[in-house]
């Protein structure tokens, strides 16, 4: 495991390689404005007019443009092919939490990857937003969504786990999930504010990206 090599104390916005949304970027940046990218996330990150104050990663993507536009003060290589770059990153910083942008991508095992770094909780914990989604790995304390009645609300295990909830329209106390088992996807929110309490961090919940405030006050009260 590395050293942590970049310290915030603001919460941070990374930036991955796959194509960047601005009103995305815009939404991240609004929650999380320490702005810092994995590889070659710093070229996305430069062409939405941002220089990242770190780059991340094993750093076969970034450009020859960005390495000069950045200088190599904000460069931070980490060779080891074993892990993704999203996982070097969140191993490499201490924030209060970090906010992924540009992971989803259009690649299923690369978003399968940045799932597992989820689960994983490599360092800071970390939502990941896309321009249609807001997914992030349930704790295992309760927690209090307020969002409107009708709102999707999808559960997706990546172990095998149980919980309670309030709020949903489909009730799943006493469901054993797992990810070759039952699982909740399709869920929609009946009586806000939503109260999830799940047994183990191995649970993805996945709502609208414009439920973004919902879900870091929840994740992050106060």
């Amino acid at each position: 495991m590395e050293t942590v090599i970049v310290r915030a104390s603001a919460p941070v916005t990374l930036v991955g390689g796959s194509a960047l949304d601005a009103a995305t970027l815009r939404r991240s940046l609004a929650h999380a404005p320490v702005l810092m990218a994995a590889d070659g996330g710093a070229d996305h990150a430069i062409a939405a007019g941002h220089l990242p104050e770190a780059v991340i990663g094993d750093m076969d993507s970034i450009s020859a443009a960005a390495r000069a536009a950045l200088g190599p003060a904000r460069l931070y290589p980490i060779a080891e092919q074993d892990s993704t770059d999203f996982d070097k990153c969140l191993r490499a910083i201490t924030a209060p939490f970090v906010i992924a942008v540009g992971f989803d991508g259009n690649r299923m095992d690369h978003a399968l990857a940045a799932f597992n770094t989820l689960v994983r909780q490599p360092g800071p914990p970390c939502i990941l937003l896309g321009p249609r989604d807001a997914v992030f790995c349930a704790p295992a304390r309760p927690i209090h969504l307020a969002l409107p009645p009708g709102a999707r609300l999808s559960l997706f295990p990546m172990g095998a786990v149980t919980g309670q909830a309030r709020g949903l329209r489909w009730p799943i106390d006493g469901i054993d999930f797992a990810p070759d088992g039952r699982i909740g996807t399709s869920n929609e929110v009946a009586t806000p504010p939503v109260r999830l309490h799940f047994s183990a961090a191995r649970m993805l919940v996945i709502v609208p990206a414009t439920a973004l405030a919902a879900v870091v006050s929840a994740l992050f009260p106060g």
